[in-house]
């Protein structure tokens, strides 16, 4: 039944529309059961109702026509109870609902389940027969599971038919639920990005040159023709003949008249040649794997091949300065820094990812560049929105396609509405961080690029609490030397000097890996990562801290920050490679002070050992965004998990003062420099349990000052202590944004959901 199911899920994914997929559904899934009825009964999101959507061995007339509540039948009842219902006398339930003309009378057995996704019903699968019995549990099980396997289908399907249309018709509105990455609105067009030779995920765009586009094809094909000769022709001393027939397997397939046919229609009705290629070649690919004779399975990936190599050759000849608009809204499956730096600053205003979450890295970097962001909008069919016009609603996560007129100006007005708000705080940006009763909360900034550096200092910040220095490494196709490593950090230090500048440790692995430094792993997050690898390589380690010193020289305001420390022994082992590095340096004439040391709080064994590591460093430094993932086990990427990272969690607040209180208790600062101490209602929190300093996006800088300055710093303990009585991060929220509201700061919450 497992083949049986992925064949099915297989055959769905070949659909252009949904009331195809649903009936590939109903005949697939009768098929298979052996059942006389399948059914598919689909919740109107608006009216709630569940409708006769597509049905297999009842009335094919009533579909569409007859609806349920979720009061009404035994559809009703898997729906309302969302969990599966077997009954070898349907009729006898007290629940059964008697439908005229549907023809249900005759059918005895039923077996219903629901279809969820994302926690929303869906709709109710079911599957009925004339004799009295009751399905058994394996027909149970396939069912739950066939319902369970095909509800991100259908709301893939579902999505995708909300924005369809004919050429004559003017498109439907619709709205698509994400996370929300970086708070704010942005209004534009979508431009969409893909990785090269993607099948999955070519955007569907219509050409007025077909004759143009047939050429281009007809060229590609000639090239990967030739590459398959040439290929074929360079292995024939290594090869048996049976091995060397496959070439001539992959020409006879390029020769192939059916799908090349099928490619050159659909260019001729409008298509580009690209999204013809994709659409046809993921088509035969998918009719292929729901064969059963392995041979004909095999010719999927055979096919997939040649179109992936084709797709390439096309994407090479047609490669052309995309053209962003001023107001662009940049959209992906999945987007990269290096995405972001394609687009002029400027004309960026927007962003979508359909994966990803609000604590992966783009949308930190999202957020630190001020662009409102949707990540794991994982519904929305990206490939069919090319030039749409988009709202990016940032706190919310929702995004808003081709929105009516009313909900462009709602939009409009909060985009103003924000701002305003930022022109307003810019008469801030040099007056003091305090409260209204002078308790002074000192605010720095976190960088990674020199163009942080002048937003940074235009919006008042009093140092650098992280410096991300796995950036270069990033950027580059080897490690940086020493020397270039130097250079780097010295810029940033001379363009902060006097005030101080937090360098971390270069911390890669999780998330963020080298292409020239691979780490794969299982569960990259708990593995090979941060202060990990570079003890395990002290020639990295020593080379980057002996950059970091050199770059100090004369102007003593460097501080380093060990990253990822799980453990005294590797605080220790890390400490004495420091003062051999500055040793070393010492012996070659360098005219050096050694700067403070400190050390991440990010895992939550250096939470408990927070006064033991207090007492070997300078000074601590939470990095909440790492603290939150570890300590509720939510890997921040992951689109499923992402609404139970809750930064507010009371266990979080917990871990957040016990650091606080370790630090003080020998006698060093502590600071946090996550996405928390960006957070305009969070400061409240963080400044009653004692932060001596918070570190944040440029972006943020204002907003918290604001917050700061309209605070009265005595009035604080009482909310922090009725915050650490909460049993929720729901209830935390609405005591912070009450807080808020009372200082008469709603302004800077975002707007309510």
């Amino acid at each position: 039944m497992l083949s049986a199911l992925r064949g099915i899920v297989q055959s769905v994914n070949t659909a252009g529309d949904l009331q195809t997929t649903l009936e590939i559904i109903v005949q697939r899934v009768a098929e298979v059961m052996g059942t006389e009825v399948c059914t598919v009964y689909l919740r109107n999101p608006e009216t709630g109702r569940l409708v006769f959507a597509a049905n297999q061995g009842l009335n094919p007339e009533l579909i569409g026509k007859i609806s349920l509540s979720p009061d009404e039948g035994l559809v009703g009842q898997v729906a309302r109870r969302e969990e599966p219902l077997n009954l070898d006398h349907a009729e006898k339930h007290p629940n059964f609902l008697f439908l005229p003309g549907i023809g249900e009378e005759h059918y005895h057995s039923f077996l219903g389940a629901p279809i969820i996704h994302q926690r929303e019903v869906l709709g109710v699968l079911v599957v009925q027969q004339k004799d009295s019995r009751r399905f058994d549990e394996d027909e149970e099980a396939f069912l739950v599971t066939a319902a369970a396997q095909l509800a991100g289908v259908i709301a893939h399907a579902r999505a995708t038919g909300s924005i369809s249309q004919k050429a004559d018709s003017v498109a439907a509105s619709a709205v698509f639920k994400g996370i929300a990455g970086a708070p704010g609105v942005a209004i534009g067009r979508a431009v969409i990005v893909v990785p090269s030779a993607d099948l999955n995920s070519v955007p569907r765009r219509r050409t007025d040159e077909p004759d143009a586009e047939i050429k281009a094809f007809q060229q590609a094909l000639e090239a990967v023709r030739e590459d398959i000769r040439q290929l074929g022709e360079k292995l024939k001393g290594q090869l048996s003949s049976e091995e060397l027939a496959l070439f001539d397997v992959y020409l006879r397939i390029l020769d192939d008249s059916a799908w090349l046919s099928e490619i050159v229609d659909k260019i001729r009705e409008g298509e580009w040649a690209q999204g013809a290629l994709a659409q046809v070649v993921n088509g035969h690919a998918n009719t292929f794997e729901t064969m059963e004779d392995a041979y004909f399975r095999d010719r999927a990936t055979d096919i997939k091949d040649l179109g992936r190599r084709v797709l390439g050759y096309l994407q090479a000849s047609n490669e052309r300065d995309t053209e962003y608009p001023p107001d662009t809204i940049l959209v992906g499956e999945e987007l990269t820094a290096s995405m972001l730096g394609e687009v002029p600053r400027e004309h960026l205003v927007g962003m979508v990812s359909v994966r990803g979450s609000s604590n992966s890295h783009v949308a930190i970097l999202a957020r630190a560049m001020g662009i409102p962001t949707v990540m794991g909008a994982s519904d929305l069919p990206y490939t069919q929105i090319e030039h749409a016009s988009l709202i990016v609603d940032g706190y919310s996560g929702l995004v808003h396609y081709n929105p009516t007129a009313e909900v462009y100006e709602h939009f409009r007005v909060l985009s103003d509405e924000d701002m305003a708000l930022n022109q307003g705080l810019e008469a801030l940006r040099d007056l003091p961080s305090e409260t209204l009763d002078g308790h002074r909360m000192p605010l720095w900034v976190n960088t990674g690029l020199m163009a942080d550096v002048v937003r940074s200092l235009d919006r008042g910040a009093e140092g650098v609490g992280l410096y991300r220095t796995e950036i270069p490494f990033l950027l580059r196709e080897r490690f940086p030397s020493e020397e270039e490593q130097r250079v780097i950090y010295r810029e940033q230090l001379l363009a902060f000097a006097p005030l101080p500048v937090t360098m971390r440790t270069l911390d890669v692995g999780g998330d963020k890996a080298l292409p020239y430094f691979p780490i794969e792993e299982e569960n990259p997050f708990l593995g090979w990562r941060g202060i990990r690898v570079t003890l395990d390589h002290p020639e990295i380690f020593l080379v980057q801290v002996r950059a970091m010193l050199k770059a100090s020289e004369g102007l003593d305001n460097l501080r380093i920050m060990l990253p990822m420390i799980s453990n005294v022994q590797e605080l220790d082992e890390a400490l004495e490679l420091i003062r051999r590095a500055y040793n070393e340096l010492l012996e070659d004439g360098w005219d050096l002070s050694m700067p403070p040391i400190g050390v991440m709080v990010e895992v939550p064994a250096a939470v408990y050992q927070a006064q033991q590591l207090a007492r070997r460093v300078d000074f601590l430094s939470v990095g909440s965004n790492d603290l939150t993932q570890y300590l509720l086990a939510v890997d921040r990427n992951n689109t499923r998990v992402a609404d139970l990272y809750h930064a507010y969690h009371p266990a979080v607040m917990e871990c957040l003062l016990t650091v606080v209180r370790a630090a003080h208790a020998e006698g060093k600062p502590v600071g946090i420099c996550g996405e928390l101490a960006g957070d305009p209602g969070a400061v409240l929190l963080l400044m009653a349990m004692g932060y001596d300093m918070l570190s944040m996006n440029d972006s943020s800088l204002l907003k918290v000052k604001a917050v700061v300055r309209g605070a009265r710093y005595s009035e604080l303990g009482d909310l922090l202590e009725r915050v650490m009585k909460s049993d929720t991060a729901d209830e935390v929220k609405l005591m912070v944004r009450a807080a808020l509201v009372d200082f008469g700061m709603e302004k800077l919450a975002p707007p309510s959901q």
